[in-house]
């Protein structure tokens, strides 16, 4: 018996051999080599030497007002965009789910945008809000209608400019959200709702008793994959307002790191590395909040 145990340990290692080595090259020594230069100072890409050992790279980065403007944006997208394109996802899911004979045609039209591409999307939301010397742009036209002035959205004040980076987020993310709610919904037991309805419970009580419970962790899984897809927003902001985007005061934490990397201040190689490691330790921070939530209310439940 410890024989065959062993062996089937052994095989179990072979069949798992290939994902660690992939995992390995690909993930954990890129993290380890992005750590060490952190901490390297004056890291010259070029004759692969540095100067010095020491937290310098650290400090320039959380006291550039282009990274604090980066953080500031992020955070700004991750707070209004992962719980509200959670709850938009879900009315939408609950609706979907009444219709029973409509409902594999409304998750088509629904799931389009998830498999279109990024950056034509944003190009055409940046010519619908964009105001330019012919026209004032499509979302300014419904706006004129209600009385308001133009806004100009893409190169104006920094409230317009997020609200269509919250809108576009918003839009790009809920077609998986819908799939994934539409699914865990699906998956509930009727019988639970035909003896909710025998006993008289209302629709209201019956969501919140039943379908919320039984889809959370659906949900749960959604809002961390949210917060982590939230914090790598760069090519929907490249899409709407362009490469420069530290002008455009619409940067974000991963674009910072390719600017120090390729962009107009790039070359700095120590600089983004200390960047992606903030970035690394805000993002796992927030899923272990999530995750010690989540577990709380499990065990509550």
């Amino acid at each position: 018996m410890r024989e065959q145990a062993g062996s089937g340990r052994f095989k179990g290692l072979l069949y798992l051999l290939p994902a660690l080595l992939f995992l390995g090259v690909f993930m954990v020594y890129p993290l380890i080599d992005v750590f060490i230069y952190s901490f390297e100072e004056g890291y010259n890409s070029a004759s692969q030497t540095y100067y010095g050992v020491g937290t310098y790279n650290y400090s320039y980065v959380l006291h550039d007002p282009y990274f604090l403007q980066a953080v500031k944006n992020t955070f700004i997208l991750v707070v209004i965009t992962v719980p509200l394109s959670t709850g938009i996802a879900l009315l939408i899911s609950v609706g979907l789910n009444a219709i029973k004979p409509l409902r594999n045609l409304f998750q088509t039209i629904y799931f389009l945008p998830y498999v279109t591409n990024t950056l034509a999307v944003g190009l055409v939301f940046m010519i619908l809000f964009k105001k330019t010397a012919y026209s004032d742009g499509l979302i300014n036209l419904l706006i004129g209608w209600f009385g308001a002035g133009p806004v100009d959205f893409i190169d104006g004040p920094y409230w317009a400019k997020m609200t269509v980076l919250c809108f576009y987020t918003i839009w790009v993310v809920m077609p998986f959200k819908i799939l994934i709610l539409t699914s865990a919904l699906a998956s509930v037991n009727p019988d639970y709702y035909k003896a909710a309805k025998v006993d008289g419970t209302s629709g209201f009580r019956i969501f919140m008793r039943i379908t919320l419970p039984m889809i959370s962790p659906m949900l749960f899984y959604l809002v961390i994959t949210g917060f982590i897809g939230a914090f790598k927003a760069y090519s929907d902001v490249v899409a709407l307002f362009g490469t420069n985007l530290n002008a455009a005061e619409m940067n974000t934490i991963v674009g910072y790191v390719y600017d120090m990397l390729y962009g107009d201040s790039g070359g700095y190689p120590s600089y983004a590395s200390a960047a992606a490691i903030i970035l690394f330790a805000i993002v796992l921070t927030i899923t272990c909040i999530n995750l010690l939530i989540g577990s709380r209310r499990r065990l509550t439940s």
